[in-house]
C-alpha cells in the first residue's frame, strides 16, 4: 500500500469526449488532439468514459484505435466499457487488436450490472434476449477468458484454404492483466479476489459502511481491494475524482470552474437515491491549494496512481488549460516526473 505522501508515480486523466451532435467529427479530432498533446506534456494515461446514446464517446475502443496511431508511449485506458452492452468474445478480439497496434498501452475498465436506461432501448440491443441476458460479473470472466487464450470454439483447422483457431484472434500476451474493473465495496473485494486492478471513481456507494464521507468510503474500497488481491504490493489502483487547476485560467475561466463546482455541490451533502450514492466534490483551485487538499485524502494517500476527470461540459481551450497546468504544475507538487 502507498504511504500518505509518497510521490505520485503516474498521472493521467479522463475524457468523456462530448461533441455536437451536428457536427460529431470535430468532437472526436478534439479528442485525439487533447490526447497528442497529453502524450507531449508526460502524461502517463488518458481514460476513456464510454457513453451510449448520449453525445459522448460510445466507441472507446475505436477512438483508441485511432489514438494509437497518432502517439507512441502514453497508455490509453476505458473508464468504463458497460459489459451489459458488449459481446465478451466480439470484444475481446478488438481490444487485442488495439493493444497489438498500440504495442501493449491498452488498459480495459469494464463493469458489469444492467445498464443504464436498459428498458428505454432493449428491444433495439437484444430483440429476443433481454429478458434473459446475464448481466453478473460472469461477462466479466467470459472476457477474461478470451484475452487469455482459453478455447471458444470446437473446431481447430483447416477447411479449404481457410485456416480455424479454438482461441480468440488475435492474442496480445499481457493484456489480461491490464484489465480493470470498477465499482463499490463489493466490487472492490470481487476484483481483488480476481486479480483485476481496481478503478475507483468520483462516485461511491455506502453500502458496507456506516461512513457519510466521500474520502473514507474510497479509502475503505481501497483498502478492501488489497487485502484481497493475493499480491497487494503489484495490485493497481486508479483514483478519480474532478480537479481543476486554475494557475494559467483567465478570470473567466476560473470564474467558469468554480460556478460548474458550485452547481453540483448540493449533492455531494447527501446520499443519493435507493444505492446511497455519494458524489466527490469538484476541486478547483491552484496547484498548491489542490495538492494541499489531496495530500489529506484518504483515497488519494491509498493510490499511487490518478485519473483526473475533466468535466463534461467545458471547451477545448478549457481543456488545454486545465491539462497544461495538471502536468506542469500539479503533478510536479504531487511529486510526479513526467514520462519522456
Amino acid at each position: 500500500m502507498p504511504r500518505a505522501g509518497a510521490p505520485l508515480r503516474k498521472l493521467g486523466f479522463l475524457t468523456i469526449g462530448r461533441f455536437d451532435g451536428d457536427s460529431p467529427r470535430e468532437g472526436h479530432l478534439e479528442t485525439i488532439r487533447t490526447i497528442e498533446r497529453a502524450e507531449e506534456l508526460g502524461f502517463d494515461s488518458v481514460w476513456l468514459r464510454c457513453r451510449h446514446l448520449q453525445y459522448g464517446i460510445s466507441s472507446p475502443v475505436a477512438v483508441m484505435a485511432a489514438a494509437a496511431m497518432r502517439t507512441s508511449r502514453i497508455e490509453l485506458g476505458t473508464a468504463v466499457i458497460p459489459l451489459g452492452l458488449e459481446n465478451p468474445m466480439r470484444l475481446a478480439e478488438d481490444l487485442a487488436t488495439v493493444d497489438l497496434l498500440s504495442d501493449g498501452r491498452v488498459n480495459p475498465g469494464v463493469s458489469v450490472g444492467t445498464p443504464m436506461r436498459y428498458d428505454d432501448y432493449r428491444h433495439a440491443l437484444y430483440p429476443d434476449t433481454h429478458d434473459v441476458e446475464d448481466f453478473s460479473k460472469e461477462r466479466v470472466m467470459r472476457l477474461l477468458r478470451c484475452l487469455r487464450g482459453e478455447p471458444v470454439s470446437d473446431f481447430e483447422g483447416v477447411v479449404g484454404i481457410e485456416t480455424y483457431s479454438r482461441r480468440v484472434q488475435p492474442q496480445s500476451p499481457g493484456l489480461a492483466d491490464r484489465v480493470w474493473y470498477g465499482g463499490g465495496l463489493s466490487s472492490a473485494i470481487w476484483a481483488g479476489e480476481q486479480r483485476l486492478n481496481y478503478l475507483t471513481s468520483s462516485v461511491v456507494t455506502t453500502e458496507g459502511t456506516v461512513s457519510r464521507d466521500f474520502a473514507t468510503i474510497q479509502a475503505e474500497q481501497i483498502d478492501a481491494f488489497r487485502a484481497h488481491h493475493p499480491d497487494p504490493a503489484r495490485a493497481r489502483v486508479s483514483q478519480a475524482l474532478v480537479v481543476i487547476p486554475t494557475d494559467s485560467a483567465t478570470p473567466d475561466q476560473v470564474r467558469k470552474y468554480r460556478e460548474y463546482a458550485q452547481s453540483r455541490f448540493a449533492r455531494t451533502r447527501e446520499p443519493q437515491g435507493p444505492r446511497g450514492m455519494m458524489f466527490a466534490p469538484d476541486l478547483v483551485g491552484t496547484s498548491d491549494e489542490l495538492a494541499e487538499a489531496l495530500h489529506a485524502h484518504a483515497g488519494f494517500q491509498r493510490a499511487d496512481e490518478v485519473a483526473f476527470a475533466l468535466p463534461f461540459s467545458f471547451d477545448e481551450a478549457d481543456y488545454a488549460q486545465i491539462i497544461e497546468d495538471m502536468a506542469t504544475r500539479l503533478g510536479p507538487a504531487l511529486g510526479w516526473t513526467p514520462a519522456t
